[in-house]
């Protein structure tokens, strides 16, 4: 299981992401680095031991009409760290312009997903193995826009974009991000139990203990921020525990 550290950037910033309620987020204060640039942040997490990041642009998402796209350029350039950005993509030419700018995947998120056919054109355009699908949640039901076409229940949703190609998913349940309150199981563990895709989670990992257990379900990759930037989770608890072999600084 791939264990790949979050940033939530908003207003150029990294910031701490809490319940989805984005008025509220506060610059991110971490025992991994003092600053809330996002290239400073990405370096430490770098010089952590991880391999691959996922970036949160909020800017992009909130529809500010502002993307990061040199900020991922630096990012990748100076850490070379492995990029999954979720930059509120809807439209093939941004997802262009983001893979453009040294990403490795572009990540779909049916919050900000109008037409679930979107996903279907995405995958055969770029192919399955750069586009990952978010299947964002608020607690037990899927967060999307008004218009969207697609299911609002988790499980059946998951085998609509199972049936389009997708081959990634990260189950993300926004009532839960920043809470360190535990993963949403009772929806997860049902998600898992029809599957064929790599199911990443992420919102309310704890510690360790959760991580393992996540592992045992067989899920595919971890999303950690609060944990990681709290120190309830450290980078060496994650290699004595087997989740972190990738130790080279850039």
């Amino acid at each position: 299981m791939k264990i790949i550290p979050v940033i939530d950037i908003l207003d150029g910033i990294v910031v701490h992401a809490v319940r989805g309620r984005r008025k509220e987020y506060q610059p991110l204060k971490s025992v991994l680095c003092a600053s809330t640039d996002p290239v400073d942040v990405a370096r430490a997490l770098k010089e952590s031991g991880f391999a691959e990041m996922y970036v949160a642009d909020l800017d992009a998402i909130t529809g500010g009409g502002h993307t990061n796209f040199p900020v991922f350029q630096r990012i990748a350039d100076e850490t070379g760290f492995e990029l999954m950005v979720d930059a509120g993509i809807t439209d093939l030419v941004r997802a262009q312009r983001v893979l453009e700018s040294c990403v490795s995947k572009v990540i779909i998120g049916t919050e900000t997903l109008g037409s679930i056919g979107f996903v279907a054109e995405a995958v055969e355009f770029f192919g399955s193995e750069k586009i990952v699908v978010s299947l964002d949640l608020m607690g037990d039901m899927v967060l999307s826009k008004l218009e969207f076409d697609g299911s609002k229940e988790p499980v059946v949703l998951l085998r609509e974009f199972q049936e389009m190609g997708v081959d990634q998913i990260i189950v993300l349940d926004l009532a839960r991000v920043g809470s360190v309150e535990g993963v949403n199981l009772p929806v997860l563990k049902r998600m898992l139990m029809d599957h064929t895709v790599k199911v990443l989670v992420g919102g309310g990992v704890r510690d360790i203990r959760d991580l393992v257990e996540l592992k045992n379900l067989g899920v595919s990759g971890a999303l950690l921020a609060t944990a990681l930037h709290s120190g309830r989770i450290t980078p060496e608890e994650l290699r004595l525990a087997g989740l972190l072999q990738q130790t080279e600084k850039p």
